[in-house]
């Protein structure tokens, strides 16, 4: 049997079209071939002619007897799972059959937040405060005592979906009836007053070979009111930024990371103290991954892969200018009648790449994830302050015009 790797690939929305692309490029660079695990019911074009199989990805026990199937026919060497839901299904199946990359115990403190924030305080890794929503009136009495606001939030959530603000009690009543009998699906945790960052990294045998530190321009918590932006920090980092570096690598290895990619969000406190976020075994969603490609030269994904199947591969990224990415968002919902194009984007001054997830003929409605978005924009400037006003102008230029149901009827 020829050499080969597994991709768990969902091809919904396109969002990791280019990250699966770069995998399969990087892995038919190295003589390895590709074989492509899919949800039940999708299939990908863009796979071409690779070896495909198809399992209930929201099943793991669906996802271990798909993979079974496929090492009994290929030589699998390395799993690679794009997507946050299959980094633990995955961690699984490598246990299975003993293919190299994070276990379940390790892949835990990737993905389940009440197990990352305790792993995160045994390396002496500051965390938010927290407590387990066992009653509403436990909820209450942590409220009271590290007080308003607080987060509710799913332990193995992502893209902020389902994860709520609490303000005051009429709030916490109200979420509380909301959450139903799911409640011990959620963690409670103190809201963090800091400036929000994120590292991108990659390791190779426990060292960081390469890592990219980037400051957000909005609270993740509040996409509903702002619009998503994050700049990378390349240039005279100051010694708190510096500190978040520091902590990301022990963190990472901490986790027990050896080799992969990840994404991290910390928060740098007004005192210069750093609060751990949490942590992702995966590249950065929306637009990171592109923005980290015009930016520094290298695709996080077929980095990753890269890296997993050659020992001596080192990422050559380069540094350049500060580059920003900015989700692209409308308050008009309803059918879409007109929207800008990625080419009407690209040809604005600074910006180097775009994408338009929406068509004429979609409909949009109020977004329930961070990620629930029309699409992206990437552009460059000189520093935080020059890419940040430039977001303004992609902003401005942006058009999306839509017509109610009612009246498109």
């Amino acid at each position: 049997m020829n050499r080969s790797i597994l991709v768990v690939y969902r091809p919904e929305a396109g969002r990791y079209e280019a990250q699966f692309r770069s995998v399969v490029a990087a892995a038919a660079d190295l003589g390895v071939q590709t074989v492509v695990l899919l949800p039940e019911g999708w299939e990908a074009p863009e796979a071409g002619e690779l070896p495909r199989y198809h399992a209930d990805l929201e099943d793991t026990a669906s996802v271990r007897a798909a993979v079974d199937r496929i090492v009994a026919r290929h030589r699998i060497e390395r799993i690679f799972p794009l997507f946050e839901g299959d980094v633990l299904p995955a961690s699984r199946a490598r246990r299975d059959h003993g293919i190299p990359g994070l276990t379940p115990d390790e892949a835990l403190n990737f993905r389940d937040k009440n197990v990352m924030h305790r792993r995160a305080e045994e390396l002496g890794v500051k965390v938010a405060r927290s407590v387990r929503p066992d009653t509403v009136g436990a909820v209450a009495d942590f409220a009271e005592q590290v007080g308003y606001p607080v987060v509710i939030k799913p332990y193995a959530g992502w893209a902020c979906g389902n994860t709520y603000r609490i303000d005051d009690r009429a709030e916490l009543d109200r979420v509380w009836r909301e959450m139903g009998d799911d409640r011990h699906e959620y963690r409670v945790e103190e809201f963090i007053r800091g400036t929000e960052f994120h590292v991108d990294s990659l390791l190779q045998n426990g060292d960081v070979v390469f890592e990219q530190l980037s400051q957000y321009t909005y609270s993740v918590l509040e996409y509903l009111d702002e619009p998503g932006g994050t700049i990378s920090r390349k240039h005279d980092l100051s010694e708190g930024e510096r500190r978040i570096l520091a902590l990301n690598a022990e963190v990472l290895r901490g986790f027990g990371m050896r080799t992969g990619v990840s994404h991290a969000e910390f928060f740098l406190l007004d005192d210069g103290s750093v609060v751990f976020g949490e942590a992702g075994a995966r590249a950065g969603g929306g637009s990171i991954v592109p923005a980290i490609e015009a930016g520094r030269g290298i695709n996080l994904a077929g980095e990753w892969c890269r890296l997993e199947l050659d020992a001596d591969h080192r990422p050559a990224a380069r540094t350049g200018p500060e580059v920003g990415t900015e989700y692209l968002g409308s308050a008009a919902y309803g059918r879409i009648t007109a929207i800008s194009t990625p080419e009407e984007l690209m040809a604005l001054d600074s910006v180097l790449d775009a994408d338009v997830w929406k068509r004429v003929g979609d409909v949009l409605a109020p977004p329930t994830r961070s990620n629930d978005v029309l699409g992206w924009y990437v552009c460059e400037g000189t520093d935080f302050d020059d890419v940040r006003g430039r977001f303004k102008t992609v902003r401005d230029a942006f058009r999306v015009e839509t017509v109610r149901e009612a009246e498109h009827g």
